[in-house]
Order: structure tokens, then C-alpha cells, then sequence
């Protein structure tokens, strides 16, 4: 969960607080120098992101944590993101340079930026990979609004699949409501788990309540039958 700069000013310690004041005037800098604002949507394809040389507040980024503290580091992180309004070049950067971190927060504050749906191959990516901290991070509320159905149903699959909470998926509710087809996956994902003697998630049971259409009045209708699960040996 992120938080915000009166919140860090708050818990951090005066060397940490002076040295947030500096990263952050340098990302001020490099989008008032840069004139980021116009070049943050248009970008360019993840894979002919410039090699060249970073600007200084991408170092910055980098050393969050050890100068903020790593219980923080997502915020400062996301903050510097923010202040630069940083173009999808150095997102891309900080992804696929970054540990799994830095990677995290990049995913984290994308819903924050003016990016369009140039970012989508970054939540494309997390997603590929079994690290629950990008998967949860991934399905926050960019992929939300930017992930075509078909992406963003087996990105809830992946949530049930690894052990990310449902609860991370952001407006789950208003994209699973009346979701036939997720249903159904919903229905072969716990038969497969059935027949392979593992237990299928309490969570698929959630989302799957969730699926159901809306009566005529707008309100939600009865779920959908639950199917069987199978106990923990």
C-alpha cells in the first residue's frame, strides 16, 4: 500500500526526509527540463527503450530503500515515478533492471501516470512470471482499466493459481459481475484441481459469486453453484 508524502514526512527520520526533498526536486527537474508530460504517453515499444545514459533521479530510485528504508521504499518510489511524470523509457528501465523491488513499485504507480495502454507489456510480463509480489502488484488498477477481457481473466486464473489474494484484484467486483465466460474457467480450474486431488481455493468460490449477472433491477443475482472441493490431505 502506498502512502503519502505528509504520511512519509511523518515516520521518516530528518537524513531520510532531506534526502526524499533532493530526489524528488531532481525528478521535478527532469520533467520540467524534458517536458515529460508530452512524451509520457506516446513513448516507445519496451524493447527499443534507450540504452543511454539515466537521469540522476533513476539512481535515486534505485537507492530508496537504503536511504528511506525498505518499509517505504515503494512510496518514495512511486513518488519519484510521479514527480517525474516518467516517461514509458525509463519505466521500462527500472523494470528490467530493477530487482523485484523496484519492479514492484513500477507496477504500483502506473494507474498514477499518463501512460494510455503504452505500459501494458510491463503488466504483461509480471504476470508471466510465479512471483506473488509482481502478480499482486500487476493486477492493481491500471490492469483495471487497460487489460482486454480475455488478458484480464487469466490474470484473476494467475491470482487463484499462485496464491495472491482475489482481494488485490482492483474492481473485481464491477469486471466479474455477469462474466459467463469467466465463470466457466472458474468451473475447469477447481475440476482440474478436483481431479488432481488438490484443494481448490476459497477464493475462487469468491470470485465466482461474483460472476453472477445482475437481476433486472441492477442488483446482483444468485451466485453460481460452487463446485466441490477437495480437503487438504
Amino acid at each position: 500500500m502506498l502512502t503519502s508524502r505528509e504520511e512519509l514526512d511523518a515516520e521518516l527520520g530528518g537524513a531520510a526526509r532531506a534526502w526524499l526533498d533532493e530526489a524528488l526536486a531532481e525528478a521535478a527537474h527532469e520533467a520540467a527540463r524534458t517536458g515529460a508530460p508530452a512524451d509520457a504517453a506516446a513513448g516507445t515499444p519496451p524493447s527499443a527503450a534507450s540504452p543511454y545514459a539515466s537521469p540522476p533521479w533513476e539512481l535515486r530510485y534505485a537507492a530508496a530503500g537504503r536511504h528511506c528504508g525498505p518499509e517505504h521504499a515503494d512510496s518514495v518510489r512511486s513518488l519519484l515515478l510521479v514527480e517525474a511524470r516518467a516517461p514509458l523509457a525509463s519505466l521500462v528501465r527500472l523494470y528490467e533492471q530493477g530487482t523485484a523491488a523496484e519492479r514492484r513499485a513500477v507496477l504500483l504507480t502506473l494507474h498514477l501516470l499518463d501512460l494510455g495502454d503504452t505500459a501494458l507489456p510491463l503488466v504483461e510480463d509480471a504476470l508471466r512470471t510465479n512471483d506473488t509480489r509482481l502478480i499482486a502488484a500487476a493486477v492493481g488498477p491500471y490492469a483495471a482499466d487497460r487489460l482486454a477481457p480475455h488478458a484480464w481473466r487469466h490474470a484473476v486464473l494467475k491470482c487463484l493459481f499462485t496464491g495472491v489474494p482475489v482481494a488485490a484484484v482492483a474492481r473485481l467486483g464491477e469486471r466479474a459481475r455477469g462474466d459467463a465466460e469467466l465463470a466457466r474457467m472458474l468451473h475447469d480450474f477447481a475440476a482440474e484441481r478436483t481431479a488432481a486431488g488438490r484443494p481448490v481455493p476459497e477464493d475462487l468460490r469468491t470470485v465466482l459469486a461474483l460472476t453472477a449477472p445482475p437481476d433486472e433491477d441492477g442488483r446482483p443475482g444468485p451466485p453460481a453453484a460452487a463446485p466441490a472441493t477437495t480437503e487438504e490431505s
